[in-house]
């Protein structure tokens, strides 16, 4: 393969309504937003990332800015040969901006969405599909779990829509009061078939005396992890203390940042399940070692991703790359940002979605089909 540099970037922004809002332990979410983005090389080969956005959504537009004038501008010229240590060089040059600005998230999420699209656009010139191209060798389909259900009577409908669906394994939300908490997930776990697993996601929404007495409570539920019981930041003293009345594994990972935090995640032995979310740190380059460090150890790696299409595809092209008893995370709540771009190609079966044919990501989106929801559209080039 020649050597190319990076030519042009792009970034469009989305925002629509929705009829069903979306209730989490730290907010309400009334919108769906997305931040995709493309990249073109010298050679005029293209590769579509996603920068996460997904709450507050007023940062979409923020983000793409950030991508467009801080991130992109030490990339455009580069050498594509070598994305890794290309994003690696970009990571270091933006620690002290992070600092400066306090804006550690954006900065971290908008280098993340330009390294996934580099390496899609890599993965599309060396003709493989993108699994393939990152070290994937096994081409089964991928295991999923419906996500982000809301609580209260209306968990127990979407689980058999889901159901209905092909899907096999449901996380609910949980963390508004024991009594919701409690309420939400027993009609959900009485209805649950042989081989379903149920899991909740608490959203960092509990503190440590909290957390310490609701785990033993969920006992009675056989859930498969209990999600961020604490706050991502808390230290590792208080997670030792809720994994010890934990009647089950604890997953986490989705807000951490940096090779360093999760290596110490991982070491604790107190969480199960593993799970970076590729386009909020790290891209392909930072989460595909943390994956395969996760698997090493005897953890699960499950992707984190709850916002639109391209996103969603590149966490399935990684989990497929390293492969392990992890499952796919898809949002199960309406969003035009997911479907009007996938259509039917992530059909589930018997839980389950086959890999994507073709090169990279397997999907060329056509993004004019979304004009009339595009709220920013920003290109840069050399």
């Amino acid at each position: 393969m020649s050597e190319a540099t990076l030519a042009r970037v792009e970034a469009h922004v989305f925002r629509t309504p929705i009829k069903e809002p979306i209730r989490t332990s730290f907010g309400t979410m009334t919108e769906r937003v997305a931040v995709f983005v493309r990249v073109e090389d010298s050679d005029g080969a293209r590769g579509w990332g996603e920068v996460w956005c997904n709450f507050p959504t007023a940062s979409a537009e923020h983000r793409a800015l950030i991508f467009a004038d801080i991130v992109a501008p030490r990339a455009l010229g580069r050498s594509l040969d070598d994305p890794v240590a290309l994003w690696g060089e970009i990571d270091r040059a933006l620690h002290v901006l992070r600092v400066q600005s306090g804006d550690a998230g954006a900065l971290s999420a908008a280098a993340a969405g330009l390294d996934l699209a580099i390496h899609d656009l890599r993965a599309r010139k060396r003709g493989l599909p993108l699994w393939r191209a990152l070290g994937g060798s096994d081409d089964r389909p991928v295991p999923v779990y419906g996500s982000g259900l809301n609580p209260g009577p209306g968990a127990f409908d979407t689980v058999e829509r889901l159901r209905a669906a092909g899907y096999r394994a449901f996380k609910t939300k949980v963390g508004f009061g024991a009594a919701t908490d409690l309420g939400t997930l027993r009609p959900v776990a009485r209805a649950l078939d042989d081989g379903e697993r149920l899991m909740v996601d608490v959203n960092q929404g509990w503190d440590l005396r909290t957390a310490c007495t609701m785990a033993p409570k969920l006992a009675e539920f056989g859930l498969h992890w209990i999600e961020e019981p604490l706050a991502a930041d808390r230290p590792m003293a208080e997670w030792t203390q809720v994994a010890a009345v934990a009647p089950t594994q604890i997953a986490a990972g989705e807000n951490l940042r940096g090779a360093g935090p999760f290596q110490e995640m991982i070491g604790s032995g107190l969480f199960g399940i593993i799970q970076p979310d590729a386009a909020k740190w790290g891209g392909h380059s930072g989460c595909l070692p943390v994956a395969r460090a996760a698997l090493a150890a005897g953890r699960t790696y499950c992707p984190h991703f709850l916002g639109g299409a391209l996103g969603l595809l590149h966490s399935l092209h990684l989990l497929a790359a390293v492969r392990g008893p992890g499952l796919l995370e898809v949002d199960a709540n309406a969003n035009p940002l997911r479907e009007g771009l996938l259509g039917d190609l992530l059909t589930v079966r018997d839980g389950a979605v086959s890999l994507p044919g073709g090169q990279g990501l397997g999907l060329e989106p056509d993004i004019k089909s979304l004009a009339a929801l595009r709220t920013l559209h920003l290109e840069r080039h050399v």
